[in-house]
């Protein structure tokens, strides 16, 4: 691992038959319409978010969930987004 990198913990298998049959359900609501609760746990265990942060005066990137929920903090961008896929999800960059 190098140095200044943190890797994700996403524990699979402590998910249930019922939250993976609604990963694959069809949505229950209109997207056009959707509240922000909704827009938070839609795709929370395939997307994740990469935005660029400082922390204590350098320069990172944090991995987010689809809900906002700090996942990682990385020096590289390029790290970031290889733990994401890593973890079989998707990157979304945050500007």
């Amino acid at each position: 691992m190098r140095e200044g990198t943190q890797t994700m913990n996403i524990d699979r298998q402590n998910m249930t038959d019922d939250s993976t049959e609604q990963l694959a359900a069809p949505l229950g609501f209109d997207i056009r319409h959707i509240s922000a609760e909704q827009l938070a746990e839609l795709g929370i265990a395939r997307i994740a978010y990469v935005k660029p942060v400082e922390v204590n005066g350098t320069q990172g990137f944090a991995i987010h969930a689809a809900n906002g929920a700090p996942m990682a903090l990385t020096a590289e961008r390029d790290v970031a987004i290889a733990l994401i896929a890593q973890h079989e999800m998707v990157a979304a960059l945050v500007h």
